[in-house]
């Protein structure tokens, strides 16, 4: 793990004050127990698999087995790769299979495997009546009429996948339009905004069915082909930093894509609903 002082500066030029302040006292926290004799792991992860609970229930499984602790670090794919870049966590959790690639191809990462999926759904207000034929038509529809959009706008992995929604139909999102609101927020966050002001949102399904305010939205467009989610699980490089503790991270990514995990994933539900679907290869 790094001294604080040497995590890059350029890590937290693109995230909010609040969260840069939240990410500096996790370092600083963590950095004060590298000589602890407890066998300790840190993900970086998506907000989606945090906030709905998949990996507090998988990580306690986890350390009950191993008696290695788990420590999550939730944020969006986009901040949770460059953390991992610099060396400051052993396993990326993370759902944009473009930016994964890439890390993997730069050298930042030693194995990836496809650990889980689900999908997204665009959800709007529930006056929306009109039936769903594409992503691509509804797209349209919200630009050319100008109903209001929320945007999480955080380079997370849910950001990423809008950006390419939008690309899907040539449309260049100008940040000054009064119906597009880019909040840089969550996606429970996000959802609770869409919902107050009656807007439209990508969410990921998972994140959807652990919402609890949905007074004023429903699901306008689901089960599309652009709107496929699927789940990535990396493996840090070791030459990253002389701290890092890549042997448990192994130990845990080999229990996570074995029948142990596919069996957690699986069965973790929501509501009733299951939220991920086991897909390791």
């Amino acid at each position: 793990m790094k001294n604080i002082k040497e995590i890059k500066i350029n890590l937290y030029l693109t995230l909010s004050t609040i969260t840069k302040i939240l990410i500096l006292l996790y370092f600083f926290l963590h950095s004060l127990n590298l000589d602890s004799k407890e066998k300790v792991i840190t993900i970086a992860s998506t907000t989606s698999t945090h906030d709905t609970g998949l990996l507090k229930s998988i990580n306690k499984e986890f350390t009950k087995k191993y008696n290695i602790k788990v420590n999550v670090l939730a944020l969006g794919t986009g901040q949770a790769i460059r953390v991992a870049k610099d060396g400051n966590v052993e396993i990326l959790l993370v759902h944009h299979t473009p930016s994964e690639m890439k890390f993997m191809t730069e050298g930042y990462g030693n194995i990836r495997h496809n650990l889980m999926y689900n999908d997204y759904v665009l959800v709007g207000p529930k006056t929306d009546t009109n039936e769903c034929f594409s992503i691509e038509d509804k797209l349209f529809d919200i630009k050319n009429d100008r109903l209001n959009f929320i945007s999480r706008g955080d380079d997370s992995g849910t950001h990423k996948k809008e950006k390419e929604l939008w690309n899907l139909i040539n449309v260049k999102i100008n940040n000054l339009d009064n119906w597009y609101l880019s909040v840089g927020q969550g996606m429970g966050e996000t959802l609770l905004i869409a919902n107050n002001k009656k807007s439209y949102t990508l969410s990921d399904r998972s994140s959807w069915i652990s919402f609890n305010k949905k007074d004023n939205l429903k699901i306008v467009c689901e089960n599309l082909p652009p709107l496929f989610n699927q789940y990535g699980i990396i493996l840090v490089k070791d030459n990253l930093d002389k701290n890092l503790n890549i042997s448990d991270a192994k130990t845990f990514i080999n229990w996570i894509i074995s029948e142990n995990g596919k069996e957690l994933i699986n069965n973790f539900k929501q509501n009733g609903k299951q939220l991920f679907f086991f897909n390791y290869n």
